[in-house]
């Protein structure tokens, strides 16, 4: 009976498994290392804002990261240390999505469902990483916007394929607008505990954190719109990757500053990223 109440009660070894102290190191470390791509991501977008900063072939994307880190004094090493990180991040979203979050809602389905399409996200992120790591080049570091334009070629070849690519950017639109707005409205608190922070690093980590996800929910956005606008016109090369859809903040009225106002506000999100490795609810 005392076996079956503690299994009922949700205390099996399993689910014990996925709260343990080892998932939890992993889901932080995996917050430290999103901090580092989103940094190294915004600092690339800030070179290409300035004149000649995109010269010297810098991709401001998650490839573009990989490759800075490379080329830095035991790259190598810290490539495989953030890899295994982001592998972590991947582990910590599948307990979520077989366990349910932290919190009173955490069981929903819905919040399931988001989990394992984290869970597979960074799974793939940290394969790309570990695989750049172990010697394969090609991997990781590719162009994002080449690797979108060549799956929205694929994708308006099938059948109904315009309407498929069209429902895709919308997805990725609507997604980038909730993002902002979550930000805004700083739903990212109810993550926290807010209560083992000082008044200051409160307005500290709120101001990331707003700023951090607005930036990052209008690339998304942006980025939708584009394969909208690809799917409509049944042109490929209309889609946009992370780093096609940040040069084109720098071709607006505003010129490189609206580029440069993402570029911190993605170096913003990178150090909230930090933040929730510190006080994340796990």
């Amino acid at each position: 009976m005392a076996t079956e109440s503690a299994t009922a009660g949700g205390h099996s070894p399993v689910r014990r498994a996925a709260n343990s102290k080892a998932v939890e190191v992993a889901a932080r470390a995996g917050f430290g290392a999103r901090g580092v791509i989103y940094v190294l991501i915004g600092v690339l977008s800030l070179r290409i804002a300035f004149p000649g900063g995109g010269d010297g072939g810098e991709q401001a994307d998650r490839g573009g990261a990989i490759a800075e880190i490379a080329q830095k004094p035991f790259g190598t090493v810290l490539l495989w240390l953030l890899g295994i990180a982001l592998a972590g991040m991947a582990l910590w979203r599948l307990s979520e999505a077989a366990f349910g979050q932290a919190g009173p809602d955490g069981d929903k389905a819905g919040k399931r469902a988001m989990a394992a399409g984290r869970c597979v996200f960074y799974g793939f992120v940290a394969y790309s990483v570990l695989s750049y790591a172990a010697g394969d080049k090609g991997s990781g570091s590719g162009s994002s916007d080449r690797n979108s334009q060549d799956v929205t070629a694929k994708a308006l070849d099938w059948p109904g394929g315009q309407w498929i690519v069209g429902a895709a950017g919308a997805a990725v639109t609507a997604a980038g607008v909730w993002i902002a707005v979550r930000a805004v409205m700083r739903k990212f608190e109810k993550h926290l505990k807010m209560s083992e922070m000082s008044r200051r690093v409160h307005r500290f980590v709120s101001f990331f954190g707003v700023s951090g996800g607005t930036a990052r929910g209008i690339v998304f956005a942006t980025a939708g719109g584009f394969a909208v606008a690809a799917a409509v016109q049944h042109e490929p090369g209309k889609a946009k990757g992370m780093d096609d859809t940040l040069r084109t903040f720098a071709d607006t009225p505003a010129g490189p500053w609206l580029l440069v106002l993402i570029a911190v506000g993605l170096m913003a999100f990178g150090v909230f990223s930090w933040a929730n490795a510190r006080w994340r609810r796990v």
